[in-house]
């Protein structure tokens, strides 16, 4: 990690900002208090605050790559203790020969050099502790977003974990049924078996081809489920009635994939499978307020239908929407007189 203070234009333009006027205090100080000549107070504000502030700027490194580690409360005091003694030894001797180098004749200005020392000390003591708070409050937050960081990729990996599962648990029930049917065939209709199994074939295209993708079109998502309607047709003939009203408006929202066919999967399942007659199944969707309403509704007889509660697809859509939409009001049913209904409603943002 780069120094926080020079990874940043508006730090460094701060950083100087604070030692300018650190510089300008100091020199008004030596002038107005002590009666140092003007020059030799600007350059020993000057001496003095800008190698300290190169010498800050390197406490950064010592920290970062030496300090941070070290596991004992008392190495770590330990080892401040002697970093500030030899950074504040050099930062002294430094600015005091490079002074006296540039007025070796003013032996007022060596006497009062000598007198001011212990609270020159004082003071780099003073700089050090307020350099070493400001980096390790740094270092805190950087290890704090770096947790944050990890914490969030492992959740988003959870999720496309967790996801991957829930379809999983989708596709082969289905795959399982349009097998066995797909066996039947073959001995009764081959034609149908034929046409059977190359409608699966491009279901099947189409779901492995969309599993890492969150979302979908509406209307891409209808064409696959078209697909799996045709496999569902071969198997029920005349029994399944499936129609739409989709309006154009709604054909392009993006939903999630693979949200729609376990939806028409119960319904045909709970409406379809134990039914003599023709069963109507359809799909609607509308927009409302700031969301996209999509309704599967199905006939269905009451008395047929065991009441165990909801099946595992269901749940999952409940789950996957909670996952991706971070809501839980997004799916409902309802069972009134002869009629199931299951709606999602999916924000349009």
């Amino acid at each position: 990690m780069l120094n926080p203070i020079t990874k940043n234009r508006n730090y460094i333009l701060a950083y100087f900002a604070i030692w300018i006027t650190i510089f300008l205090i100091h020199t008004f100080i030596l002038n107005f208090f002590y009666d140092v000549d003007s020059m030799i107070s600007i350059a020993d504000a000057a001496v003095f605050n800008i190698l300290f502030a190169l010498l800050g700027l390197n406490l950064w490194y010592i920290i970062r790559f030496n300090l941070k580690e070290t596991p004992n409360i008392f190495d770590l005091l330990f080892n401040h203790l002697i970093v500030a003694v030899l950074a504040i030894a050099a930062w002294i001797t430094i600015s005091y020969f490079t002074l006296v180098n540039i007025f070796p004749d003013d032996h007022s200005y060596r006497g009062f050099l000598n007198d001011s020392l212990p609270w020159r000390v004082i003071t780099g003591i003073f700089y050090y502790l307020l350099f070493i708070m400001y980096y390790y409050v740094m270092l805190y937050y950087e290890d704090l977003q770096e947790k944050l960081k990890v914490e969030a990729q492992l959740q988003t990996l959870v999720n496309e974990a967790e996801l991957s599962a829930l379809k999983s648990q989708i596709n082969p029930h289905f795959l399982f049924n349009s097998l066995n049917s797909i066996s039947s065939l073959t001995i009764t209709n081959p034609d149908k078996a034929q046409e059977m199994v190359i409608k699966l074939s491009d279901f099947l295209r189409y779901t492995l081809s969309h599993d890492k993708d969150e979302k979908a079109s509406l209307r891409e998502e209808f064409s696959n489920l078209q697909r799996y309607l045709d496999i569902e047709k071969i198997r029920f003939g005349h029994r399944l009635n499936f129609t739409t009203r989709i309006p154009d408006e709604c054909k392009d929202f993006k939903i999630p994939n693979m949200i729609l066919q376990p939806l028409i999967e119960n319904a045909i399942k709970h409406g379809v499978y134990d039914s003599t007659e023709e069963v109507l199944v359809e799909l609607s969707c509308k927009e409302k307020d700031e969301h996209i309403i999509i309704e599967i509704s199905n006939e269905y007889d009451p008395d047929s239908v065991k009441k165990k509660g909801e099946g595992i697809g269901l749940k999952n859509i409940k789950k996957r929407l909670q996952i991706i939409y971070k809501r839980q009001d997004l799916f409902e049913i309802s069972a009134e007189k002869l009629m199931f209904r299951a709606i999602l409603k999916l924000p349009k943002n």
